[in-house]
């Protein structure tokens, strides 16, 4: 093998095409984007769900229903699970800190105690909201309920 012999590598190098540079070239006159219209021209570029003046399937379709901006988004801890916690780390207090140090809530997170499974233990919890089963299942075992 000499220096002279020295050849990239088939297929990577790619001469560039010259669009529209005369006949010759096999896209003069037009330079490949056909006859007249908006996507011959310069400086064109389709709005999203553009249909040629079609009416676009977003407008077409029905709508329905609402997004309600007063909705509050509770994050749902089942009594379960509350218990799995207490079985795990021993703790009598259950407030959201105590959740959000174990993984089981964000800071951000509006906390509602679910009525989901068993209470074993008696145990004090502080959240957001609770469900009717949930207070009533953490009373009887002789819990403190606070609603912060």
């Amino acid at each position: 093998m000499n220096l002279q012999d020295l050849k990239p590598a088939k297929g990577s190098v790619k001469t560039n095409y010259r669009r529209g540079r005369g006949q010759g070239s096999g896209g003069g006159g037009t330079a490949t984007r056909g006859h007249k219209g908006a996507k011959s021209r310069s400086g064109y570029s389709s709005k999203r769900g553009f249909e040629g003046g079609q009416m676009p399937l977003q407008r077409r379709l029905p709508k329905f229903g609402f997004k309600n901006v007063n909705r509050v988004e509770y994050l749902g801890i089942n009594l379960h699970n509350i218990q799995k916690l207490i079985d795990a780390k021993q703790v009598a207090e259950i407030t959201p800190e105590v959740l959000m140090a174990n993984g089981m809530a964000s800071k951000t997170d509006l906390i509602k105690i679910l009525g989901t499974g068993e209470l074993k233990s008696k145990v004090n919890i502080h959240a957001h909201a609770f469900s009717a089963a949930a207070k009533t299942a953490i009373e009887a075992k002789g819990g403190v309920v606070t609603e912060l």
